[in-house]
């Protein structure tokens, strides 16, 4: 079976076919980075962290884009109201720029935690600037855009797909539309490719129409095609964001001459307690808030356990039954660390889970029939096990390495050695290798080789000698 995928322009799914056979290139929309990341903002890294680590396995190369916006985004998608980057550095009385590093490196490090790596490239709307200037010139050129009193506006009505990727008729649009907003638009419906700043506006560049800024959707038009190319693999983004964000964009590009994007991939949201998630009502939570209750890996776990397309409902009952399945599978695979060896393993073994775990996640990344199959081969391990050949206990820890580990990252991300306080891990291992050597020395081999099996599961590991035991990082 191939990768088949849901795309959303589409609205069924289709056969991965790549532009460059071998080659994945993909792209997904990233935060507008104005405050603390929020549980609504670990589903899409999770979900194309996923995707990515299954593209590699199965053999491709892979070049993951996902852009960062530190300007242009206005507190109605609409192009009104007032830019999120200048409103925040107004309340915590900072520069923009401050408030964009600040929670820029917040998302990352909570992204870190949640064993999401980071991708290839990660560009900045207010560094392509000149790409977006670029790409705006060739849209007037084009007859698809017009320039009113320093603004410049895509004309809907000049482009004919308009609605392509949302199914919304743009004939409908029309139909409770502020007259108010910019009265200078030629028509309510069209959207701004580039704003001019007001005085008070602190992000401005100069360009051929005056001082001013991109547009919110301009930014993704520019940066995907600028390192994917002009017609690349895969787009990716929230739900929510597939009108006007996404309509926009492709309207944008394929204006500007670019072929664009093959397939559409949407997650869908996270309810919080069955309710959506709304700051507005105050009805959310951080990421930092939920650390400090729960494992991020945990977390992780929980949302992979719902498809990408299906709503995500987060929930007490439902994060401590993730916390106790995830619980059993990390001690099957401890317990395999401590009995597997370095000889050959049972190639017949586990080759009908290996099938099955593909045809789940080739079926448009169907993350919680993959992760069913993992419990049915933990299962199958616990009842084997005590009479197990030697062949198949190597052939069952291969098998958590690669989709356990592997794919689904539910160990973590190991850290640097760099990254770690060292003085505070060598305090530590002194208590505890104090408490493996009382064990050792009761002849309580057993627990002194308990200690051993758990320090390598989390990458320490202890190398017994003549003159005493040592320790290192993996």
């Amino acid at each position: 079976m191939s990768l088949v995928i849901y795309n959303s322009q589409s609205r069924k799914k289709e056969v991965f076919k790549p532009v460059a056979e071998g080659h994945a290139g993909i792209y997904f929309c990233g935060p507008t980075v104005y405050s603390e990341p929020h549980l609504g903002h670990a589903r899409g890294p999770i979900v194309f962290d996923s995707l990515k680590r299954w593209l590699q396995f199965s053999g491709y190369k892979v070049r993951m884009v996902s852009n960062i916006t530190d300007v242009g985004h206005l507190t109605d998608d609409m192009d009104a109201g007032e830019d999120k980057m200048l409103k925040r550095a107004k309340l915590e009385k900072l520069e923009p720029m401050e408030v964009a590093e600040k929670y820029f490196w917040a998302y990352f490090d909570a992204m870190a935690k949640l064993g999401v790596r980071k991708p290839d490239i990660v560009p900045r709307a207010s560094g392509h600037i000149i790409e977006q200037i670029e790409m705006t010139e060739e849209l007037i050129k084009n007859g698809l855009a017009y320039v009113k009193g320093g603004n410049v506006y895509f004309d809907i009505s000049a482009w004919e797909s308009y609605g392509e990727l949302s199914g919304r008729n743009p004939e409908d649009l029309k139909e409770g539309t502020r007259i108010d907003v910019r009265s200078d638009k030629d028509d309510p419906r069209d959207f701004a490719l580039w704003k001019k700043a007001e005085p008070e506006h602190i992000m401005r560049w100069n360009s051929p129409w005056g001082e001013g800024y991109p547009g919110w959707h301009l930014e993704c038009s520019v940066m995907s095609t600028k390192y994917l190319g002009d017609e690349f693999d895969i787009h990716g983004g929230g739900l929510d964001l597939i009108f006007p964000h996404h309509e926009c964009e492709l309207a944008q590009a394929k204006g500007a001459g670019k072929a664009f994007s093959r397939y559409w991939m949407h997650w869908n949201m996270i309810t919080l307690k069955g309710e959506k998630m709304a700051k507005s009502k105050n009805h959310f939570v951080t990421l930092k808030e939920l650390f400090e209750e729960y494992d991020p890996i945990v977390i992780r776990f929980h949302l992979l356990r719902s498809h990408y397309r299906s709503l995500s409902d987060f929930s007490d009952d439902g994060i401590l039954s993730s916390q106790q399945g995830l619980k059993r599978l990390k001690e099957s695979y401890a317990n395999l660390l401590k009995l597997a060896d370095d000889s050959a393993s049972d190639k017949a073994a586990f080759s009908k889970q290996r099938q099955d775990f593909k045809t789940a996640m080739d079926d448009d990344l169907n993350t919680p029939q993959a992760i069913a199959v993992l419990f049915d081969a933990n299962k199958e391990i616990n009842s084997k096990l005590k009479n197990a050949s030697q062949g198949y206990i190597n052939a069952a820890k291969e098998f958590f390495d690669d989709y356990f580990v592997e794919i689904f990252g539910l160990l973590g991300e190991a850290k640097e050695a760099s990254e770690i306080n060292l003085d505070t891990v060598s305090g530590i291992m002194d208590l505890v290798m104090e408490s493996r050597q009382s064990a050792r020395a009761r002849r309580d081999f057993a627990r002194s080789d308990e200690i051993r099996d758990k320090l390598a599961a989390l990458g320490i590991i202890l190398e017994d000698g003549s003159d005493g035991t040592a320790w290192k990082l993996k």
